[in-house]
């Protein structure tokens, strides 16, 4: 008796300490609450009904560590639908949370609703955004940092400040009236300026202590146009790109395309004083310029001379600062090894993916496409209709997986692929303008940039050893970029153009990463709290 009393008090104290082992464990959880309501800005010295987040333009800073919960409630006080989308973050297992109408039904007017998300094995520079309609151009944006865990070594002491700076063009028109303009058949005209946070000409001031390093993470929120950005007599060495820490190159000035996110290290090694920091459109025949001051706090200057110059049309030097983009291998990223647990060049993709936008005419309105599909978005989100499997809403393969010359159409397109398969993706552009895609829950490994028409011998070309991984990319006039992917997130995930107006009228898809397991290892079910509406309203989430 004597024995098994202690057998069962040492089985009740491992079970406890399994327990309190299991809570300790538990990765960290933040809250956030935001109210999302309208008011006036100011931008470009013009007031204007702006979107803002607990009163805020842009909206609040999101500090994060490595696999911390994000616990976001988020209260709709505008006149409109609302969802919030997070630029780079993979969602893992968990394409629920990601904030685009084919995932999510959006937050009603004076609704609220909580997203539940894991930054999971993710360090790096990030942002948020609105992604109905054009909301985008009303703000409601704002910076997302994912920090290293305090054990694993980042490959750079760390510096004396750490900046957030979200640049981005601006229309002085009501995002109302931006989208009715694109509804009526025309694209969005040039836009009236550039905006630094929020702000425009040397509006924003960054204090820093002279002879120390500080950390800028720059994002690219705007609608429409690549940017430039250069800090007036200083250097900035690239230490991370959307997740993954870089082989630290040194440049006088950044090209950042729409969409994309950059972390620079800049050492205040000169004199006292004011500085620039200049920020101008790319590839744009007229220039847009604005600054903000880097101020030393010693400084009893002020900024003087001319703004310094940025590259204006020259697709070459862009293409080469591109190239000089390299991982770090040495480095560890969000795991206590070197990034990345398989080298990506050592695998032979499954299949190819070729992805070709234009601007067709169609029903004698604009619109975009891909493969010669323009998108249009059904009236139930995509990922409940397969959850439900509610018929007539999508068909899987809408869209082909080549270029074709046929008529361009308008469709609910998705394209479907299985889970692990690892696929080589190739974006083709036939157009004169620069494109920036994005794809939605993952990463990937930009293997090769070239001119012209991609065939099967420009994979002789593809950097197979250091390429970086991001999650989006630009493709230059004329030209292709490819990408290679493991498809290792099961969900319904957005692939899309990043400049806005294109990708509203139509350049974008669904990606359908589908396996017949219904094991949470590899999706976990529909939220407790999920919003359902179009032909899924009436039904029910899961109880437990």
């Amino acid at each position: 008796m004597r024995l098994r009393n202690a057998l069962s008090s040492l089985i009740i104290l491992v079970a406890i300490s399994f327990l309190c082992t299991g809570v300790k464990c538990e990765d960290p959880y933040r809250f956030f609450t935001w109210k999302i309501t309208y008011g006036d800005v100011h931008p470009l010295g013009v007031k204007q009904q702006g979107i803002l987040i607990n009163g805020q333009f842009p909206g609040p800073l999101i500090e994060a560590v490595t696999n911390d919960n994000l616990i976001i409630s988020v209260y709709n006080y505008l006149t409109e639908p609302f969802l919030i989308s997070w630029n780079g973050l993979q969602q893992r297992r968990n394409s629920w949370q990601d904030g685009v109408y084919g995932t999510n039904c959006p937050i009603p007017p004076g609704k609220n609703f909580t997203y539940v998300l894991q930054v999971k094995d993710q360090i790096g520079s990030f942002f948020y955004f609105p992604s109905l309609g054009m909301q985008k151009a009303a703000g409601g944006f704002g910076s997302i940092i994912i920090r290293s865990r305090p054990r694993i070594p980042v490959p750079f002491p760390p510096p004396s400040g750490d900046f957030s700076i979200l640049v981005g063009d601006w229309f002085k028109t009501d995002h109302h009236e931006l989208k009715r303009i694109l509804d009526n058949g025309h694209d969005l005209p040039f836009p009236h300026g550039l905006l630094i946070n929020g702000r425009g000409w040397n509006a924003v001031t960054f204090t820093v202590d002279q002879g120390k390093t500080y950390r800028f993470r720059i994002s690219n929120v705007g609608l429409k146009t690549s940017i430039n950005f250069r800090i007036q007599g200083h250097k900035m060495k690239l230490v991370e790109v959307e997740g993954s820490h870089t082989l630290q190159n040194t440049f006088s000035s950044l090209d950042i395309h729409l969409g994309q996110s950059y972390s620079v290290l800049v050492t205040t090694n000169q004199p006292a004083k004011d500085y620039y920091i200049a920020v101008s459109t790319r590839f744009t025949r007229r220039m847009l310029t604005t600054t903000s001051i880097l101020h030393y706090s010693n400084s009893c200057n002020s900024v003087s001379g001319p703004v310094p110059p940025g590259p204006t049309l020259d697709i070459a030097s862009s293409l080469y600062q591109a190239r000089t983009i390299r991982w770090n291998l040495t480095a560890s990223g969000p795991r206590p090894n070197p990034q990345g647990s398989y080298h990506y060049g050592f695998i032979k993709p499954t299949r190819t993916i070729m992805l070709a936008n234009s601007a067709p005419f169609i029903n004698g309105k604009q619109r975009y496409a891909v493969n010669s599909v323009s998108y249009v978005a059904p009236d139930t989100p995509l990922k409940l209709a397969d959850y439900y499997n509610i018929p007539g809403v999508f068909s899987v393969g809408s869209i082909p997986t080549k270029p074709t010359r046929s008529k361009a159409y308008l469709q609910t397109s998705v394209m479907g692929a299985n889970f692990h398969e690892y696929v080589e993706i190739v974006f083709q552009n036939w157009e004169n303008s620069v494109q920036s895609w994005h794809v939605d829950g993952y990463s990937f490994f930009v293997v090769g940039f070239g001119t012209g028409q991609w065939t099967p011998a420009s994979r002789g070309y593809y950097n197979l050893r250091d390429t970086v991984s991001r999650c989006t990319t630009q493709v230059y006039p004329r030209s292709w970029t490819a990408v290679y992917m493991a498809l290792d997130n099961v969900g319904m995930w957005n692939i899309r153009s990043e400049n806005w107006a294109r990708q509203y009228l139509g350049q974008q898809f669904y990606l359908r990463v589908y396996t017949p397991s219904k094991s949470w290892r590899d999706e976990y079910p529909i939220p407790k709290n999920a919003l359902l509406c179009g032909r899924a309203r009436g039904r029910h989430a899961r109880l437990f």
